[in-house]
């Protein structure tokens, strides 16, 4: 324990006895029996809680764990489908609205306000080349 051994427990023992007496000796014994047994319950009794703190700590440790996990599970699934959407919307064909060329002399709207085929025919017609004067033949 103390690393005390049996003569060096027996020479504390005699000088116990000389020093008490043999009527006091027992009752000293015995409180001290008490004291140690009372110490031993408060040591019990700390460990406990102290196991119990750690329980609780770890277990909210993992929870914050798992929380984490989940989120990073949650982020790279919103990712990867994000990603997914892009390079579907890269890959599929898109289909543009038939352009129709404006007939000659009527007004095209283009700018912000336009509606997206109205531009595109205006703009289709500004590229086209000029049409020969028929009447000049």
């Amino acid at each position: 324990m103390f690393g005390i051994g049996m003569p060096e427990l027996l020479v504390i023992l005699v000088v116990a006895l000389v020093v008490l007496g043999p009527n006091r000796l027992p009752e000293v014994a015995r409180a001290l029996g008490k004291g140690l047994a009372e110490f031993r319950r408060a040591t019990s009794d700390i460990n406990a809680e102290l196991q119990k703190a750690q329980r609780v700590i770890e277990a909210e440790a993992r929870a914050a764990e798992a929380e984490r996990r989940e989120a990073e599970r949650k982020e790279a699934a919103a990712a990867q489908a994000a990603a997914s959407a892009q390079s579907a919307a890269a890959t599929a064909p898109t289909i543009a609205p038939p352009v129709t060329a404006a007939p000659e002399g009527e007004r095209v709207a283009t700018g912000p306000g336009a509606t997206a085929p109205a531009a595109a025919a205006a703009s289709v017609a500004s590229a086209a080349p000029p049409k020969p004067d028929e009447s000049r033949s």
